[in-house]
C-alpha cells in the first residue's frame, strides 16, 4: 500500500452509521485527519443535522450522505425480522458507498456503536479495497441494546458475539477511557489506544459581546414559555434591542444584569441511559426549598413576585433558566411533564441549536448538568468535555469511571439522586451572581481543565502515530 500511495495524498474514510451532525467526536477525527495527518477525508454517514462549519468549508473533507433506512408501511412484520431487514439494507448501502461511491481509502475509521451491520460492512470493504480499518470504541453496542431487551436476551447475546468477533478483526482501535481499554484488553483480546475526548479550539468561554449577540438572537425563544407563563416569560414585553434577559447594552458597552437568572445548560439525547426525571425533580426541589428558606407560603402571588423580579429586585437565590438541547425519542414525553410543573423561580426551554451556536451557549452559561450514566459504565459523556472546553463547571450523574473526567470540587460535582442535585444547586447559586464563591471556584477549575488540553493536542499525541502506522 505504501508504494501505491507514494504519488498521492493518503485518503481516509470516516464511517458513521448515524447523523454526522450529532457525532462530534467523528467530526473532530475528520478535521484532524485532514489538518494534522494531511489526508483527503471522505465522510460516509447519514444526514439529518449540519456538521460544524469548519468541516463543511474544509476543501480536504468530502461528505457523502446515505439515506436513513426507515421501514415504513411494514408494521405487520415482527420486530426481530424488521431489525434483520433494516440491518441488511444498511449493510448493502454501506458496502455500496465504501466500495463504489468514494475513492479507494488507505484507512477506514469507523464509529462503534452501532456495531450491526457497520463493523461487518467496513471489514468487507477494507478487504475488497485493500485498505486497513480502525474502530473508534465510544461504548459497547450490546449494552445499549440491553437497556431495552435485557442483557440475557438472545438478540443481545448475538449482538455481543457480532461486536466482539468483528471488532477483533480491526487493524487498530481507539477507546475513550482507561476503564474501556482494560475491558477490551482483558475480555475482548483487543489492544486499544486511549484517546480522550477533548474539545476543539472553537469551544471557549464566550465574551460579553458574544453573549449579548446570542441572547438577542434567541430572545423570543427564551422569553416564550412552554405553555404557561413563568419567571422568564414575564420579560417578553421588553422590546428594546439593547436589552436581553441576561444583558443590557448602553452607549456601546455591554453589562450583565445583576438580577439576571442563572443559566443552566444540559444536553441530552433523550434516551434511556439518561434519566431526565432526576433534573425535573431537582428543579422542583430547588423551587420549593428556596420558597421555604425565604419564608414564602403557597398562597403568595407568583405574578407579583415576577413583577418584582422584572423591576430589578434581587433575592439570595436567583431564578434558574434550564436550557435543554438535543434531539431524541423521549423529548416530547418530558416536555409534557415540564408543562405540568408549577414553578416560581425555575423555567425550562428545549432547543436544538446549530453547531456554531452550541459552543456559544455553553460559553455563556453558568453551570452545566450531565445526566449521562453509561450503559456499559465504561464511556464518558462528550457533553461534559464540551462544557469544560467552554470553561463551564458541571454537575454530573455519578457512575463508575466519571472521575476520569470530573474532578470533584475542582471542576465539578457529582450526584446520584435528585435531592443531591438540588442540594448542589442551592449551594452553588446562593448569593448569585456576585457572592457565589463555590461556583466561581469550580469555574476557575473548568477553565484550567480547558486550557490543559485540546482535541488537536490529544489527537497528535495519541492518535496520529497509529493512523500513520495502519495506513502505511
Amino acid at each position: 500500500m505504501a508504494g501505491s500511495a507514494a504519488g498521492r495524498r493518503k485518503r481516509a474514510a470516516v464511517v458513521v452509521l448515524g447523523d454526522i451532525g450529532r457525532s462530534p467526536r467523528m467530526q473532530y477525527h475528520s478535521l484532524s485527519l485532514a489538518n494534522q495527518a494531511g489526508m483527503e477525508v471522505d465522510i460516509v454517514a447519514n444526514g439529518g443535522s449540519d456538521p460544524h462549519l469548519s468541516l463543511r468549508e474544509n476543501p480536504s473533507i468530502h461528505i457523502h450522505e446515505m439515506k436513513t433506512v426507515k421501514l415504513t408501511g411494514i408494521s405487520k412484520i415482527s420486530g426481530a425480522l424488521a431489525l434483520l431487514l433494516k440491518a441488511a439494507i444498511q449493510f448493502v448501502m454501506l458496502v455500496w458507498f465504501l466500495c463504489f461511491k468514494i475513492p479507494r481509502p488507505d484507512v477506514l475509521l469507523v464509529q462503534n456503536p452501532p456495531s450491526v451491520p457497520t463493523l461487518a460492512a467496513v471489514k468487507l470493504a477494507s478487504w475488497l479495497r485493500g485498505a486497513k480499518f480502525i474502530v473508534d470504541w465510544h461504548n459497547f453496542g450490546y449494552t445499549l441494546l440491553g437497556l431495552s431487551h435485557g442483557r440475557s436476551h438472545i438478540i443481545v447475546k448475538i449482538y455481543f458475539w457480532f461486536e466482539k468477533h468483528f471488532g477483533r478483526m480491526a487493524d487498530g482501535a481507539f477507546c475513550v477511557t482507561k476503564a474501556m481499554q482494560h475491558e477490551l484488553a482483558q475480555n475482548w483480546g483487543i489492544r486499544a489506544t486511549v484517546l480522550y475526548d477533548q474539545s476543539p479550539d472553537f469551544f471557549h468561554p464566550a465574551s460579553l459581546m458574544e453573549k449579548h449577540g446570542l441572547f438577542s438572537r434567541f430572545g423570543n425563544t427564551i422569553c416564550s414559555g412552554m405553555g404557561n407563563a413563568d419567571c422568564i416569560s414575564v420579560e417578553k414585553e421588553v422590546r428594546d434591542m439593547n436589552t436581553t434577559v441576561f444583558t443590557s447594552k448602553n452607549d456601546g458597552e455591554i453589562f450583565l444584569k445583576p438580577n439576571r437568572p442563572a443559566l443552566v445548560v444540559s444536553s441530552t439525547s433523550w434516551t434511556q441511559d439518561e434519566d431526565f426525571s432526576i433534573l425535573l425533580e431537582a428543579a422542583l426541589m430547588y423551587d420549593r426549598r428556596v420558597a421555604a428558606t425565604l419564608g414564602e407560603d403557597d398562597s403568595m402571588d407568583e405574578g407579583q413576585l415576577w413583577i418584582d423580579i422584572k423591576n430589578g429586585k434581587q433575592f439570595v437565590y436567583p431564578r434558574l433558566l434550564f436550557i435543554i438541547t438535543g434531539k431524541g425519542p423521549d423529548r416530547k414525553k418530558y416536555e409534557d411533564q415540564i408543562r405540568r410543573l408549577k414553578l416560581r423561580r425555575v423555567a425550562f426551554r428545549t432547543m436544538w441549536l446549530a453547531s456554531e451556536d452550541y459552543p456559544l451557549l455553553l460559553g455563556s452559561a453558568d453551570l452545566g448538568v450531565s445526566l449521562h450514566t453509561s450503559s456499559s459504565g465504561l464511556d464518558l459523556p462528550m457533553k461534559v468535555v464540551d462544557m469544560f472546553g467552554c470553561g463551564l463547571p458541571v454537575c454530573a450523574a455519578s457512575f463508575s469511571c466519571i472521575e476520569e473526567l470530573v474532578k470533584v470540587n475542582k471542576n465539578g460535582l457529582l450526584f446520584s439522586t435528585s435531592s443531591e442535585l438540588a442540594d448542589e444547586l442551592m449551594m452553588l447559586f446562593k448569593g448569585f451572581p456576585e457572592e457565589c464563591d463555590a461556583l466561581k471556584s469550580l469555574k476557575e477549575g473548568a477553565i484550567d481543565t480547558a486550557s490543559s488540553s485540546k482535541w488537536s493536542t490529544e489527537w497528535e499525541t495519541n492518535a496520529l502515530a497509529l493512523v500513520n502506522q495502519v495506513s502505511g
